[in-house]
């Protein structure tokens, strides 16, 4: 089967501010660029921003296009979950706020026993999950 456990994984969502973003899911969260592109005012040209980590099998993608921006609309069950199989870190989540999110509480009330629900800039989701994978 051409789809494994392996096979990398790509998020891609609008946003309304890549430098903004950047700056929650680089400097906040701590994600890395991992590429990059530059798009004019032209139709079709969009500017792109990749995140995520060297070792990870999904990233992040976060396209901007000035000549025709896309309006992100996410709802509270637009959820990034990354399970961390231990404490949310209050350090962490005060590094998110600084760069741009908003602490949400969910309407799922299973987010808020076992994790930290943080909005980005463009009102998408990030959930840190306390548990580890194997057991949510």
């Amino acid at each position: 089967m051409p789809i494994s456990g392996r096979s990398h994984i790509r998020i891609a969502r609008p946003s309304r501010d890549l430098a903004a973003a950047e700056r929650f899911w680089a400097g906040g969260l701590g994600l890395k660029v991992v590429y990059r592109a530059e798009g004019g005012d032209a139709p079709g040209e969009h500017s792109l921003l990749m995140l995520g980590r060297p070792d990870a099998d999904w990233h992040l993608e976060l396209v901007h296009e000035a000549s025709r921006p896309v309006e992100p609309r996410p709802t509270e069950e637009d959820l990034l979950v990354i399970y961390l199989d231990g404490d949310v870190p209050d350090e962490l989540v005060g590094r998110l706020v600084e760069h741009g999110g908003t602490r949400v509480r969910s309407p799922n009330p299973y987010w808020n026993e076992w994790g930290v629900t943080v909005a980005d800039p463009d009102g998408y989701r990030l959930v840190l999950c306390k548990r580890g994978w194997s057991n949510a």
